[in-house]
């Protein structure tokens, strides 16, 4: 096979390994309603459980980009894959809080690897993770509503090592994905001390924190405080993710086309960056407020589209400033600290949930995270061109 055929197939297995990612860590979310029915969960004790996953996969990150850095990607990310499959699979079996939880802290040490890796390859593999988050509210809700939870779990996690089989057989070139050099890769402390990584991270943290608000409370809130049935939060719960992924290949096809057609490529990936964490801000603050539903899910679509923005350019202003000896490290730096926006918004929520019975508290804490990671983005890394690194 050509390097070019090479390199589209291992884009296309990339892109849907990270669709069965984000639909393996969302079926906790839209099973909640029945889980903690079943096991008899509080608000509080579901929010720790979210929570849980990003305390494994923020902490992970860092091992992440060092091993991708450093190791053929075939192998890590296979062995990865595997572990995170096995957790999902293994959710279908528990019986009580603390094996649910241990299975999160599996699955959120597995998946750790899927970003450190898809950054060395192409940063289009962004829509996968908002396909997931739409395919798993759709096909989870109408799976658990017909087959029940234990069900949906089992058959996501054990049917997706299927896709090892394909990722195995295929040969990479050392072109296409360079596991390790001979050149000098910078130090932690020589990436630790610039600010651009750290405006990169703080606004990765506001996405991680809206993000997994969402992922993880959405189907309960549509559930609980909006009324709807699990079919109807199924088929409408979904909407706000296939916005999200068609934005975001949108803006990251816009975006290029107008750099290629001359605008400066910093002004062009740093409006998108900003503008869309300050639009979503806007359009989520008053989705807890209104009155119907309908206009709740309408706000809430129009939040993650431009979202959708943000992310449609966040991976490649990350490579640019990183360049191809720093990008796994620089993402399991800025994933690590992004996510525990994962870690807090689950808990917090949660916590807000069960002292105040509204959810309205928790969609307004979401608009304050998105500007303060606008101002982080637009204050701290500044022109978006290569680090020079020392030799």
């Amino acid at each position: 096979m050509q390097k070019a055929g090479v390199a589209n197939l291992l884009l296309a297995l990339l892109v849907t390994s990270l669709v069965i990612n984000y639909l393996d860590r969302g079926a906790l979310s839209v099973s909640a309603p029945q889980i903690s029915r079943d096991l008899q969960l509080t608000p509080a004790d579901m929010g720790v459980l979210f929570s849980a996953f990003f305390w494994s996969y923020a902490s992970f990150q860092l091992v992440a980009g060092a091993l991708v850095d450093r190791y053929p990607l075939r192998w890590v990310y296979a062995a990865a894959f595997l572990i995170w499959s096995l957790a999902t699979a293994a959710v279908g079996l528990v019986e009580s809080f603390g094996a649910l939880l241990a299975a999160r802290l599996f699955l959120g040490a597995g998946e750790s690897v899927a970003f450190p890796a898809s950054s060395k390859i192409n940063a289009l593999v962004d829509v996968g993770t908002k396909a997931g988050p739409g395919l798993s509210t759709l096909l989870g809700g109408l799976a658990v509503a017909k087959y029940g939870w234990r069900a949906m779990f089992l058959v996501a996690g054990l049917g997706s090592l299927v896709w090892l089989i394909p990722w195995l057989l295929l040969q990479v070139p050392d072109e296409i994905v360079e596991a390790g050099t001979a050149a000098r890769r910078p130090g932690w402390g020589d990436m630790l001390r610039l600010r651009q990584l750290w405006g990169t991270s703080l606004g990765m943290f506001a996405l991680g924190y809206v993000w997994y608000f969402l992922l993880s409370w959405l189907p309960t809130y549509l559930v609980q405080e909006r009324g709807l049935s699990m079919t109807s939060m199924a088929t409408l719960g979904s909407t706000p993710f296939w916005a999200m992924g068609l934005s975001s290949l949108a803006g990251g096809w816009s975006s290029d086309r107008f750099i290629r057609r001359g605008a400066p490529a910093s002004r062009v990936r740093m409006t998108y960056a900003v503008s869309g964490l300050v639009l979503c801000g806007a359009a989520i603050l008053p989705a807890a407020i209104v009155s119907s539903a309908d206009h709740s899910i309408l706000l809430i679509t129009a939040a993650c589209a431009f979202l959708g923005l943000f992310t449609s350019n966040v991976w490649a202003i990350s490579q640019t400033l990183a360049g191809p000896l720093a990008a796994g490290r620089w993402t399991g730096i800025q994933n690590a600290i992004g996510n525990l926006g994962g870690v807090l918004s689950p808990l917090l929520t949660g916590w807000i949930v069960k002292e105040t019975g509204s959810f309205s508290l928790a969609f307004w804490a979401s608009a304050g995270v998105l500007l303060l990671g606008a101002a982080s983005y637009w204050i701290m890394v500044g022109k978006i061109q290569p680090v020079k690194w020392k030799e």
